[in-house]
């Protein structure tokens, strides 16, 4: 399994940027795919997730209402729209992808068995 991220970048406070996650090697549709991001210093935070097959959504308390997940099954890419950028969200971003997650166990970056590498966002004026 091959998670590619992409995307990251510069943005000002209150612009906006657009994540991807191509996945390759696996059945994309079949996995529960998420993002998650670390800020020098902090630990690893659940960002979003989308359960296979276009299912349920699922955002972290600082993203939601900002952020929005969503999935390209034909194309084997997760997405992350982030709009309303803050400094704060200034952070490391990976992909995770899991096949057999319970609901419970989503916002737990221990329970993803794959990750993609980090691509860095940078929110400032």
């Amino acid at each position: 399994v091959q998670l590619q991220a992409s995307g990251g970048g510069l943005a000002q406070p209150g612009g906006s940027l657009r994540l991807s996650c191509a996945a390759s090697g696996v059945t994309f549709s079949s996995y529960t795919v998420a993002w998650f991001r670390q800020a020098p210093g902090k630990e690893r935070e659940f960002v979003a997730a989308i359960k296979r097959n276009g299912g349920a959504t699922y955002y972290g308390d600082s993203v939601r209402g900002r952020f929005t997940i969503s999935r390209d099954n034909a194309k084997s890419t997760l997405y992350l729209q982030m709009n309303s950028l803050r400094p704060e969200d200034t952070a490391v971003y990976y992909c995770a992808a899991d096949r057999n997650l319970i609901t419970s166990s989503i916002g737990i970056h221990g329970q993803y068995d794959y990750w993609g590498q980090e691509t860095q966002v940078t929110v400032s004026s």
